[in-house]
């Protein structure tokens, strides 16, 4: 991951220029301008029988009419997007993404304006989140959990961690009721628990319950110690990865183990509708993610591949996709299980289709999500997704719905996003052959209407974001575990106190363990920073964004940082690090230079 921090580095100099410009796009309507969608085919994602020859009728952001030709006006002015012969939907969603800043442009090419994240994003989620809702910068809408509780062993931590950062592990039930309270006030979309083995049924109540008072969803990836159907029962509303579920409805006696890849090889098909009938009765939404789990078994795999690699041949989108993104998405796609194994998960990828046909036909709604990662493209991922739906026979208007109109409910923002209707906002795409035939007709998409416009769908190579993250590079602090066993080499008594740092004839390698405030505002007067740090040495220097600042030392373990109002001109998030001289006195550790800080700028609204 350290070579993917590189890589996105080396272009991020791109941004101080691009990145806060305003969402582009393609024949704007001039402001009060009506936006008219004319003569297409209107799939409004409710399930209900397609409107041939439809008008939709869009002002400002929202959809003010939208039905057949003969009963809707157009108003005079309105621009005209002629979709004569095509089919109009409401945007996709990505219901499972580790989010990263390059996910935007193909996102919203592929027609996906709106994605949940997985609650790895921190404080930057948030800020990400708001400048695409504002229209500060170019992005789909990330929904997000901000971070998720669970998902790390406890020893994993080092206590320096922000009280937003990812992995939060409470160990009673008022705890886990406090830190989803937190999350919540920081203004997450949802309570995350990452995992079945770190909590009792009553604790993931006590977080669900919060997030249901205040009308938010919670998830829990289900198993271990907590079963998909003790989960249900403890008032969870979507299951990422359908988590557990391969488990629970396997055959009695069988000693498959391992992951869902082979455990639904041998599924008693009894035990799935028990367990059908419970997510049913307690309104729970999987996201089976199946392509994360069987890259390279569908059986248009070739083809799938194909538009990927189409995609790549695009000089703008290469010019800042990390290369080793491509890398590990290239690997995923062409590694193939042989023999046996094949035979065997082959059979378990069709029962996990089979699965949730199964729930569908009963009436359950699982929603459709990618695990957007580093093994796919994003956006081109969701068509993957609802192209495997539809090889294990579920039906085009179902997988539809399953990437629009179910996810906006299950995140409980169905009143305003994931249908077509009056009062919904106008997220919206326009494809050239209907998906009912075919969904993979959904890739043939002519229109993109994000948030109301038209969007320019081509790849900018100077496309960026002021505040970009990749999965792991989001840390307000990175590399806290290198940090921690560097502080067990210079403990306390080698860091004398008092307010003279030392000048010592070589340097030790210095470190930064936590910086207070994490977030300021876009034109903030003149800003002191704290920094738990060691290693500090008087002609130590602090750097934000490769700049030289001032510093006081407080002691040993603590210094003070000034930052000029001047530099608090531009949005952005900007890197902060403590600089000692050569010679060092154990190189083992490092060049001298601390691990980063960052500090999120964020637009004065």
């Amino acid at each position: 991951m350290k070579r993917i921090l590189l890589a996105c580095t080396a272009i991020g100099g791109i941004a101080l220029l691009t990145s806060s410009l305003p969402t582009q796009v393609n024949g704007a309507a001039a402001q009060g301008q009506a936006l008219v969608i004319q003569g297409g085919t209107l799939i409004d994602g409710n399930g209900g029988a397609p409107v041939a020859n439809s008008v939709i009728v869009i002002q400002g952001n929202q959809i003010t009419a939208a039905g057949p030709a003969a009963q809707v006006q157009i108003p005079a002015g309105a621009q005209i997007v002629n979709a004569q012969g095509k089919f109009v939907l409401p945007g996709l969603w990505d219901c499972q993404q580790n989010f990263s800043w390059f996910y935007s442009e193909p996102q919203l090419n592929q027609g996906v304006t709106s994605g949940c994240d997985i609650g790895n994003g921190d404080e930057l989620s948030i800020v990400h989140r708001d400048a695409v809702n504002r229209g500060k910068i170019l992005g789909s809408r990330t929904w997000i959990g901000v971070a998720h509780l669970g998902g790390a062993d406890p020893s994993e931590l080092t206590g320096w961690e922000t009280p937003l950062q990812t992995r939060l592990i409470p160990k009673t039930v008022e705890e886990t009721r406090t830190v989803a309270t937190r999350l919540l006030d920081a203004g997450t979309d949802i309570v995350m628990f990452h995992d079945g083995n770190n909590f009792t049924p009553d604790m993931v109540k006590a977080g669900c319950d919060v997030a249901h008072a205040r009308n938010k969803p919670c998830s829990q990836r289900t198993g271990g110690r907590m079963p998909p159907a003790v989960g249900a029962a403890a008032g969870i509303d979507i299951i990422p990865h359908s988590s557990g579920i391969g488990a629970a409805v396997q055959r009695d006696g069988l000693m498959i183990m391992g992951g869902d890849a082979d455990r639904y090889a041998d599924m008693d098909d009894a035990k799935a509708r028990a367990l059908i009938d419970i997510l049913i009765r307690e309104d729970v939404h999987p996201v089976p993610n199946i392509i994360h789990i069987f890259p390279t078994y569908p059986k248009d795999w070739a083809r799938m591949y194909g538009e990927v690699q189409k995609a790549m041949t695009d000089p703008g989108l290469r010019a800042y996709y990390p290369k080793e993104f491509y890398e590990e998405m290239t690997l995923s796609r062409t590694r193939y299980d042989q023999g046996a194994v094949r035979e065997r998960r082959q059979r378990s990828y069709m029962n996990m289709i089979k699965f949730h046909k199964m729930l569908i036909d009963a009436g359950g709604k699982p929603l459709i999500g990618g695990d957007t990662n580093g093994t796919k493209v994003a956006g081109y991922v969701v068509h993957e997704e609802m192209e495997i739906w539809q090889e294990g026979g579920i039906q085009p208007m179902q997988i539809i719905m399953a990437a629009t109109k179910w996810v906006a409910d299950a995140m409980k923002v169905g009143d305003r996003y994931g249908t077509i209707a009056p009062g919904k906002v106008a997220d919206i795409i326009v494809v050239n052959a209907n998906p009912l035939q075919d969904i993979a007709n959904l890739r043939q998409i002519d229109t993109v209407v994000f948030d109301g416009k038209v969007i320019d769908r081509g790849y900018h190579a100077w496309y960026e974001t002021p505040f970009g993250g990749v999965v792991d590079n989001i840390r307000a602090v990175e590399d806290l575990p290198w940090v921690k066993q560097l502080r067990a080499e210079y403990p306390a008594p080698n860091n004398p106190g008092g307010a003279n740092a030392p000048d010592p004839g070589e340097s030790p390698q210095p470190g930064i363990m936590t910086m207070t405030p994490v977030m300021i505002t876009q034109g903030d007067p003149t800003t002191t920073l704290r920094l738990q740090a060691f290693n500090h040495v008087a002609r130590s220097r602090v750097l934000f964004d490769g700049l030289s600042v001032p510093w006081r030392r407080i002691n040993a373990n603590e210094i003070e940082v000034t930052l000029d109002e001047n530099l608090l001109r531009r949005a952005g998030r900007f890197d902060i690090v403590i600089a000692n001289p050569a010679p060092l006195t154990a190189p083992k550790w490092g060049n001298g230079v601390s691990n980063k800080a960052h500090l999120i700028v964020n637009y004065r609204y």
